[in-house]
């Protein structure tokens, strides 16, 4: 959930980037902390497995509008792609605030976008939200590919409850901001639709 630093006068926010191993989260976090100014991000994490790698980083997009004054300071995640690092995923969802997932547009991988778009509502259930309740953006991402499908079919086949859904090639970087932005404009409605900064405790705050 998010949490208010008083002091500092920011709402920090947990965007998670889900979907389906080698869809292109890690480039998206990639790209996004390349080309954010020093002084508005942290570092870039990474914890590694075998397969698979688990990026966050936190920064503070200026362009996304606030909420009574209270900017928006976003901490982005990465989940493991690969079915085995489930526990991790779940973890990793907890105390979400949105969420990106990023599908991988080659037709060779809509079995595995289903399958990833499933574990998700399963795993948020063991959290306690339902899917409906979160905001959440598609990211139609590897539109370079020859492979790719055509977005509008490829949306008609993965929006689950009228989300935005966002072309994009993570690895050229287009369309990486622009899902940023929608998915951090959509958590900001629904902080404005939810509670104010008023209504979080210090304690909160702090923790």
């Amino acid at each position: 959930m998010a949490f208010v630093d008083f002091s500092a006068r920011e709402i920090h926010c947990k965007i998670v980037y889900y979907g389906p191993g080698l869809g292109g989260k890690t480039k998206n976090l990639q790209y996004l902390h390349e080309r954010t100014a020093p002084s508005r991000r942290g570092q870039l994490i990474s914890l590694a497995t075998p397969n698979e790698r688990t990026l966050f980083f936190d920064f503070l997009p200026l362009d996304v509008g606030s909420l009574r004054g209270f900017q928006t300071r976003l901490h982005l995640y990465t989940v493991p792609g690969q079915v085995f690092y489930d526990a991790a995923r779940r973890a990793i969802l907890r105390g979400v605030d949105g969420i990106v997932f990023v599908a991988d547009s080659q037709e060779a991988r809509l079995a595995a976008n289903f399958e990833s778009i499933r574990n998700l509502e399963k795993n948020l259930r063991e959290q306690g939200y339902e899917i409906a309740d979160v905001p959440y953006v598609l990211q139609l991402n590897k539109r370079d590919l020859p492979s790719a499908m055509p977005a509008d079919e490829l949306a008609r086949r993965l929006v689950i409850k009228g989300e935005p859904a966002l072309e994009a090639t993570a690895a050229t970087g287009a369309g990486v901001f622009e899902t940023m932005k929608a998915i951090a404009r959509l958590v900001l409605l629904d902080l404005r639709k939810r509670r104010t900064p008023s209504g979080f405790s210090r304690a909160t705050a702090a923790s």
